[in-house]
């Protein structure tokens, strides 16, 4: 069909792929080089779109093209009824951003328990629980027995991004897909986790540095485990107050910190290191590089211990503001396409894909679809799982 003719798309579908999307009108318009009205018009009915106009169309709101010709729009659950509760993000009210993500994840969730019912792979429990009347550093330490990171792996690490990994893979071990999303703002999530089962998931902010990673991914994991015990509900149904929630994420917070940090090993690191207790910027950091987390979180981290008063704290953190300030923007390196997959899908999911395709239960479309990927670095994919599974790690 030629790329200028209107093709007869269903404008109830149009309005329902924006609306679902997250955008304004404006936005779409000022995407397609149209104006505003031009859109009005196609959801109206009035005008029809070019077939270049809806291959634009669908590619920005990220929708297979056949869906604006179907009769009527999907019954589709809203997906504040899937995610944990964020602060600051009112159900409903995403933005288009974090909307794309989680519907990512959730198709990647479904696609993995598809898979692995063709492949007759057994679907991971996860079975950890944690109440709210509990006190979080046994959570914590809880959380840290069932991963199974012992503290001299975690002193050994090289680096951050090797912590990362390490971090990520012992989620995974315990029964959870760990996605990585990378275009949402960091102020808007930094992680969430979808409140579903069997198969337990979270997603990470790729914004986020290494360090700040491995705490977010705690953070989301603690949230899962207050799901399985009933003390929370997905964002729509959630009832709290925002004062409530608040003290719900604090018990998280605290939780992941000792998960990262247990009490005995962050105490003999003190003293090890021969740190005062008048808690300088420096000081923090050089504690922090032991155990791969943000100066910030082990700062938080001795204000729970006791190793810093309020007060200090405070002091402290004005300290770690200016400083932050005039630091250069970090960076990391620069990944190849299909370890970037493999990072935004993670390893459990991908390693799904290959043997589907493998064992010709799926396509080779299918499996580009999946993970988001050229066939043509499928082999390079299958390097990087095969040394992920030696003991490699995957592009942060």
């Amino acid at each position: 069909m030629p790329a200028q003719l209107p093709i007869p798309v269903n404008p109830e579908l149009v309005a329902w792929a924006r609306r679902e999307s997250g955008y304004e009108i404006e936005r779409v318009a000022k995407r397609l080089g149209v104006k505003a009205e031009r859109v009005e018009a196609w959801e109206r009915g009035e005008l029809q779109p070019t077939a270049r106009q809806m291959g634009l169309l669908a590619r920005f709101l990220q929708r297979p093209l056949s869906t604006f010709f179907l009769p009527r729009p999907p019954n589709l659950p809203a997906l504040a009824a899937e995610y944990r509760r964020l602060p600051g993000v009112e159900p409903g009210k995403e933005s288009p951003e974090l909307r794309l993500a989680l519907r990512q994840m959730l198709i990647r969730r479904d696609n993995a328990l598809n898979l692995m019912g063709e492949l007759g792979t057994p679907v991971p429990r996860f079975r950890l629980r944690a109440h709210l009347s509990e006190s979080p550093a046994d959570v914590g330490a809880r959380l840290r027995a069932a991963l199974g990171v012992s503290t001299e792996e975690q002193l050994g690490w090289p680096s951050e991004w090797a912590a990362w990994p390490a971090w990520r893979a012992a989620v995974e071990q315990a029964g959870v897909l760990v996605f990585v999303f990378s275009r949402v703002a960091l102020d808007e999530a930094r992680g969430l986790a979808l409140l579903r089962h069997p198969l337990a998931a979270v997603g990470v902010n790729g914004k986020e540095i290494p360090e700040g990673k491995i705490f977010t991914l705690l953070h989301e994991v603690v949230h899962l485990m207050l799901a399985s015990g009933h003390e929370e509900a997905p964002a729509l149904e959630e009832k709290r107050s925002p004062a409530e929630w608040l003290s719900v994420e604090r018990f998280a917070e605290v939780a992941a910190s000792h998960a990262i940090v247990p009490e005995p090993t962050l105490r003999s690191q003190v003293t090890a290191l021969g740190l005062r207790p008048e808690w300088t910027v420096s000081s923090v950091r050089r504690l922090a590089r032991r155990f791969r987390i943000t100066p910030l979180a082990t700062a938080t981290r001795l204000r729970e211990s006791g190793f810093m008063s309020w007060k200090a704290y405070r002091n402290w953190r004005k300290e770690w503001d200016i400083h932050v300030a005039g630091l250069p923007p970090r960076r990391g390196g620069i990944a190849t396409p299909a370890e970037k997959a493999l990072n935004s899908a993670g390893r459990p999911f991908a390693q799904l894909v290959i043997e589907a395709l493998s064992t010709n239960r799926i396509s080779s479309v299918d499996a580009a679809r999946y993970l988001n990927l050229g066939f043509d670095h499928f082999e390079a994919l299958r390097a990087d799982l095969v040394g992920a599974e030696a003991g490699g790690s995957s592009a942060a």
